[in-house]
């Protein structure tokens, strides 16, 4: 996004204080504190294992943390029960890592899924509403009827998208966007990404290892790791940060503070 986005006087619409989760001995999240604003594009960018999907899934709601807190629109939603965290969900929309379409339901109603499951919208118009997403991504009808297996990568990460913006979310999320995609299609993507984020007024945030795609689609992005955010600046400032982190991993060095261990460095568990 090119830090097109104001974010001056700018709402917070994600406020994360003190955010720590362990998996037994061993801590992913310590103590992390991140502000969201409305209508910015944030990327969280790290390493593999450094807790990237552990704090979407906090945020999501699917990980309950152990301690700290996660305001969206400024109410607190560690603790909610499942009831009051699905109406904070329903305004959320999310491209999977690898779009996690539904392979028994055609393209149509992998799209119209969460406007007719979630929001209670009547079927006809859940298709047209459909209908309308894919072309908004380019797909035309002529997909609306093929299944999940028919199409290729770079298409199934479009349907998703599609599914994601069906329902106009106030906030997006994208896990991996580009990830098994050739440059081309991960460009098109990102240009998707924008351009619906963009069209909805929406806050976008997106974890991601690709440093092409994070300063494509990016007003601000914040480097994770340690289980906490090392530096957190406007894109355009990334190359020009002297924080260490940051340019050890942008440049992919091996020499810096990001201890790296080549006998297990394909092991990503966060």
């Amino acid at each position: 996004m090119n830090n097109k986005t104001d974010i001056t006087n700018k709402d917070i619409r994600i406020k994360i204080r003190g955010l720590t989760k362990a998996f037994g001995p061993k801590v992913i999240l310590d103590n992390l504190d991140l502000d969201i604003y409305a209508g910015e594009s944030l990327v969280v960018i790290g390493g593999s294992g450094t807790g990237k999907s552990v704090l979407l899934k906090c945020i999501l709601g699917l990980l309950r943390p152990d301690s700290g807190t996660i305001e969206i629109n400024g109410q607190d939603i560690i603790g909610l029960d499942n009831d009051d965290m699905e109406k904070v969900r329903r305004k959320f929309g999310m491209l999977f890592q690898y779009a996690a379409l539904f392979d028994s339901l055609t393209i149509l109603d992998n799209v119209a899924f969460g406007l007719i499951q979630a929001h209670g919208v009547p079927k006809k118009e859940a298709h047209r509403i459909a209908l309308e997403k894919l072309s908004a991504v380019g797909l035309g009808e002529r997909f609306a009827s093929k299944f999940p297996a028919e199409l290729s990568s770079g298409m199934k990460k479009r349907v998703g998208l599609a599914r994601a913006i069906a329902t106009t979310p106030e906030t997006l999320f994208f896990d991996e966007p580009t990830t098994g995609l050739d440059p081309v299609m991960g460009d098109v993507i990102d240009q998707l990404i924008v351009k619906s984020v963009k069209e909805l007024g929406a806050t976008g945030l997106t974890i991601t290892h690709d440093m092409d795609s994070a300063k494509r689609i990016s007003d601000r992005i914040a480097m994770l790791y340690g289980g906490k955010i090392t530096w957190v600046g406007p894109t355009n400032e990334l190359e020009k940060t002297d924080n260490p982190y940051v340019h050890q991993f942008i440049n992919g060095l091996l020499e810096g503070p990001i201890k790296v261990s080549l006998a297990h460095s394909d092991r990503a568990t966060a």
